[in-house]
């Protein structure tokens, strides 16, 4: 019997993470040895927006170093894996079979939501990616349902990642000039524990709500963008048992949580 690969919640946090000394650092690099080996992989991205689902039809996708005021090495870094437009367009058709209007982006490459955490996931690149955008001006249950019309495709060996964070305050961060070992401030784990406890109990409207009715909500997300790839990727493994994979914070602000929805995934 063919199992079904998880859907992922993975939380991305800087575009330095792969050479922060962070507990999220080695959870990522241990986590793709402790999956079963995907044939491509779909990521919906906090930093792919668009006001319909936008899903990459590239062969070769680029490396986008889409962030500002960074390490300059960070802007040489490359991440070579293969797209895959056959599988893009299948889900564009899927997509629109669930009533969603979807289409291709011919030439969009790969963003730091993206190939940032596959650096440490899957280093060597060997599975060909594509990615779906979210939709700021869209609801949470509407990412929901995004997922969910998607869901069928980890039957078919693909691993879908939702790429956001569970906390995401960077105005909060900033103006505290915190560093990467700062405590965790009350407003920020009070929010993030509260997710993790509704996730696990198949709450799945009160996480749906989680900003408008979880505690700091808002102060947690000022904007939307980095939790709708949860929304997401719960709806795309809504039909199997939840996991909480990681947690931990770095700089303060960001909880670095992670999620399996759907299929069980040993330990990390």
């Amino acid at each position: 019997m063919t199992h079904s690969l998880p859907s992922l919640f993975i939380s991305h946090g800087s575009p330095t993470l792969g050479q922060d000394d962070a507990p999220v650092r080695d959870f990522l690099r241990h986590l793709g040895q402790a999956l079963p080996r995907p044939k491509a992989i779909l990521v919906i991205s906090a930093h792919f927006n668009a006001p319909i689902p936008v899903l990459t039809g590239a062969l070769h996708p680029e490396t986008i170093h889409d962030f500002q005021g960074f390490p300059e090495e960070l802007y040489t870094q490359q991440y070579p894996s293969a797209g895959s437009p056959a599988l893009a367009e299948t889900m564009r058709q899927s997509l629109v079979r669930s009533g969603f209007e979807a289409r291709l982006h011919p030439t969009r490459g790969l963003d730091h939501g993206a190939w940032v955490p596959l650096q440490l996931i899957y280093p060597a690149a060997e599975f060909p990616i594509v990615q779906l955008s979210i939709s700021m001006n869209q609801t949470p249950e509407w990412h929901y349902r995004l997922g969910k019309a998607l869901a069928s495709y980890r039957d078919e060996g693909v691993l879908i990642i939702g790429s956001g964070a569970l906390t995401h305050n960077l105005r909060a961060l900033f103006t505290a000039r915190l560093e990467l070992h700062s405590d965790t401030p009350e407003w920020v784990n009070t929010f993030a524990d509260w997710v993790d406890d509704k996730t696990l109990a198949s709450d799945d409207m009160a996480v749906l709500n989680a900003l408008e009715t979880g505690p700091h909500g808002l102060t947690n997300h000022p904007t939307p963008d980095h939790i709708l790839p949860l929304f997401a990727a719960l709806g795309a493994g809504s039909d199997g048992p939840r996991q909480l994979l990681h947690k931990s914070s770095t700089y303060g602000i960001l909880r670095m949580d992670a999620f399996a929805f759907g299929a069980h995934v040993q330990a990390v």
